[in-house]
């Protein structure tokens, strides 16, 4: 058997799969975040562990004798949060999570600085690791000052389990300390913030063992023999694993809370100036890029809350066959946007509204908006070299046909909708432990789920969202000086 875990921000999935990478079960435990002042998000690492206890402890009381003969464990975690450690692994501060924008003033000053998007082949966005330390450094001197190490979210979950204080090449890679065309630490860039390499953590790949499960927790939970902690991933990379886009060309498009189109690269292909993120992948001489939009389901969801319909309700009154544009216009930028603009100041807007504009044409905007913001990675992507053939599907989004239809179209490219099965975080997480355990060939195991349907773009419409893209693309500079 073995386990994956998946600490998100909202919780910690534990998912039991056995050798042929069937799921044997799985259990969650929520998490809380903190938001002391505006723009600020924390956690307690300490949280992290209460929660990973729980969820294993579901796993113990449900499958026992599966739990007890684990020989490997994956670990997938939120992205970029900076857990900083004092002398003896003493947690100094609550961890800043990735989507706290406290630090936005360091992280332009350090992004002015050339060398950053050089080495590391990204912006240096605010939600990463690098400019929350520099946010330290000037603001808490007295615990700049102590930090001993500075892990990752999921690396903070294996020191725990494991004692040992390492990483690997895809989180890292959002931290803009790591040199990812090299795959290591960069000394210039760590000693631009006032750090040094003796703080960060070792590196492996997210294939490679970092770890044994330590004695007294393998007592605990009921398991029997040795048990490999594997390097793991971030969470867009774990998933990646779990949805097989492991070799170039394979791409995924998330339709979750916000969105990611995930497109799998054989080599390095850095564009930081289209604001593509460009990172290692979990698997060994393998990158991705990802281009990111920060309002997806959750512009359809703010349309809920304004409405008072529910999200299901409002697709549903599009009906079945996907619909001609209206030349209504919606930009999804209700909390600025990374790809292609890495903007947080620009927000969304309606245009083209007319008396007739009714519910149903305001929910068939934001569908669209959402589409062709997809679109606009997709064309980051060309523009750094990555062309892609199809893509699949997957969030809380792809269950609106209507939806997937209208992103088919807005793409010109086919969608695969995969048959029912467990293919997230928690699962690439679990294939990257009995990888590990077992010097499995990752290509072997992290095959792509079975396409249930493919849902193609739709030709009689084709012109016509091209047209309604060109009037997307054309809005953004239009608003750009009336945002603030």
């Amino acid at each position: 058997m073995y386990l994956g875990l998946d600490l998100g921000t909202s919780g910690v999935k534990a998912l039991l799969i056995d050798a042929d990478q069937n799921v044997v079960g799985s259990a969650s435990s929520d998490l809380d975040v903190s938001r002391p002042h505006p723009g600020w998000s924390e956690q307690d690492p300490e949280d992290w562990i209460a929660a990973t206890e729980a969820a294993v402890g579901e796993l113990k009381v449900a499958y026992p004798r599966a739990l007890a003969v684990v020989r490997g464990i994956g670990l997938s975690g939120q992205m970029h949060g900076a857990t900083l450690l004092g002398e003896g692994d003493r947690v100094l501060r609550p961890c800043i999570l990735w989507n706290d924008t406290r630090s936005h003033a360091e992280a332009r000053a350090l992004d002015e600085d050339p060398r950053f998007r050089q080495i590391t082949g990204n912006i240096v966005f605010p939600g990463f690791t690098a400019p929350k330390l520099a946010w330290v450094a000037k603001n808490e001197p007295e615990i700049f000052r102590a930090v001993h190490k500075v892990l990752l979210p999921k690396d903070f979950l294996r020191l725990w389990l494991t004692g040992e204080t390492m990483s690997e090449m895809s989180d890292s890679a959002g931290t803009s300390w790591l040199d990812v065309a090299s795959r290591a630490w960069s000394p210039e860039l760590l000693a631009a913030t006032g750090m040094d390499e003796r703080q960060m953590p070792a590196l492996v790949e997210g294939t490679e063992p970092a770890g044994t499960l330590r004695a007294e927790l393998a007592a605990r939970w009921g398991i029997t023999g040795k048990v490999t902690v594997a390097g793991g991933a971030g969470d867009n990379a774990a998933s990646a694993c779990g949805m097989g886009t492991v070799r170039p060309g394979a791409a995924f498009a998330s339709l979750g809370t916000s969105g990611v189109l995930f497109a799998a690269n054989a080599s390095y292909l850095p564009s930081p100036e289209s604001a593509i993120h460009t990172f290692c992948h979990a698997l060994p001489d393998t990158w991705h890029q990802m281009g990111v939009i920060l309002s997806a389901t959750d512009s359809l969801n703010w349309l809920s809350g304004i409405t008072g319909k529910g999200a299901a309700e409002l697709t549903a009154e599009l009906g079945r066959d996907l619909k001609a544009p209206t030349g209504v216009t919606f930009l999804p930028y209700l909390s600025g946007e990374r790809t292609p603009y890495n903007d947080s100041v620009i927000r969304g807007a309606f245009t083209g509204l007319g008396h007739e504009s009714d519910r149903a044409t305001l929910a068939q905007a934001v569908l669209e908006g959402v589409a062709f913001a997809f679109r606009d990675s997709l064309e980051a992507l060309r523009v750094a070299g990555t062309e892609l053939s199809r893509v699949t599907a997957i969030g809380g989004g792809a269950r609106s046909r209507y939806w997937l239809k209208a992103l088919a179209t807005a793409l010109q490219l086919p969608v695969d909708i995969p048959a029912d099965g467990e293919f997230g975080a928690a699962f690439g997480a679990a294939r990257l432990g009995l990888i590990a355990a077992e010097t499995a060939d990752p290509f072997t195991i992290c095959t792509p789920p079975v396409a249930g349907a493919v849902i193609e773009p739709d030709g009689r419409l084709a012109e016509a969202y091209a047209g309604a893209y060109q009037r997307y693309r054309a809005s953004y500079p239009a608003i750009r000086g009336v945002s603030s």
